[in-house]
């Protein structure tokens, strides 16, 4: 089977390469931002095929998708901070990026999937959103995803192009660029860096190990109905302070590191998904999430090498 993955250089794309790079015959198509690098896929430069340039690039879209039977499509600018400060590139690859995705698929009737996130849905206070709850995008980043997936279906519904949509939760693990918090967090504290958590750190997310991640994609890729979103949880749910205190125990760095700063503008209090579809797939997650915090620790404790560079 032959796969198109974008953004297969950047954080969830090229933990996907690494897992199945001997499974499948995969194309990965990557711009390479700040995001992405080659480093994520030396371990697999000799099995796959790669190929350099912008999802909104629709030549070079037309040139990568010939002959593959699917499209895993990871790409997008996903940091909810940068999107805050200047949206454009949010619009441009997560919504424009997209469309030319679909076109590329729909010319050459390829299998669709999107990799979407649990922020379309906006916050919940109580209870956990199904994939039937209504999109309430809150920041920019959310709403230009909310863009791709609300294309994605139309195409499907319009077209007929078989699509399925993947919703995730909040993902951690190797290759993280540091500017989510938990590898930001990590590697400030191992730098012995204040750690700055938003208001009160109350803020409550579910976070994924990015491998059960991965495979639930590929489950998804492979079962998913056409025309169907999939959320995927990890079960999870705990506040940012907590992980913060988490992170700086497994490290025996001292509390003192925590700095409480301004909160983010239209902060979402909590996200929580129900993920009973994609386990009536067969798909559960494999990782405890004591085991996936100590691997993800562990990652960036042994690869300095990796992030230090990226770190100012």
């Amino acid at each position: 089977m032959k796969l198109l993955v974008t953004g297969g250089a950047g954080f969830i794309g090229s933990n996907f390469v690494n897992l199945f790079a001997e499974k499948y015959d995969i194309t990965v198509l990557d711009k390479l931002t700040y995001c992405g690098c080659m480093e994520n896929l030396r371990d697999v430069m000799n099995k796959i095929t790669f190929v350099k340039a912008d999802v909104c690039d629709a030549a070079a879209v037309e040139k990568a998708i010939k002959d593959c039977d699917a499209v895993v499509h990871y790409a997008a600018q996903s940091h909810v901070d940068r999107s805050i400060t200047d949206s454009d590139v949010f619009i441009k690859t997560n919504v424009l990026g997209t469309h030319t995705m679909l076109e590329a698929a729909r010319k050459h009737d390829v299998r669709f999937v999107h990799i979407s996130t649990d922020e379309i849905y906006g916050q919940i206070e109580s209870g956990s959103w199904t994939e039937q709850s209504p999109l309430c995008p809150r920041n920019p980043y959310s709403a230009s995803k909310a863009a791709a997936d609300m294309l994605a279906q139309a195409y499907f519904t319009t077209y007929g192009l078989p699509v399925v949509i993947t919703r995730s939760s909040n993902n951690f693990g190797p290759r993280q660029f540091p500017e989510k918090i938990i590898p930001l967090f990590i590697t400030n504290a191992l730098n012995n860096r204040s750690l700055p958590v938003y208001g009160d750190g109350m803020n409550v997310r579910d976070w994924l190990y990015v491998i059960d991640n991965c495979e639930a994609i590929e489950m998804v890729m492979h079962k998913g109905k056409p025309g169907e979103a999939y959320n995927i949880g990890g079960g999870n749910e705990m506040p940012n302070i907590e992980i913060t205190k988490l992170i700086l125990s497994r490290l025996n760095k001292p509390e003192s590191l925590i700095t409480f700063v301004k909160d983010r503008p239209g902060h979402d209090k909590r996200y929580s998904l129900d993920f009973s579809k994609i386990k009536k797939l067969g798909w559960q997650p494999r990782f405890s999430f004591e085991d996936a915090m100590k691997q993800t620790v562990d990652w960036y404790v042994d690869n300095r090498w990796w992030w230090e560079p990226l770190v100012k």
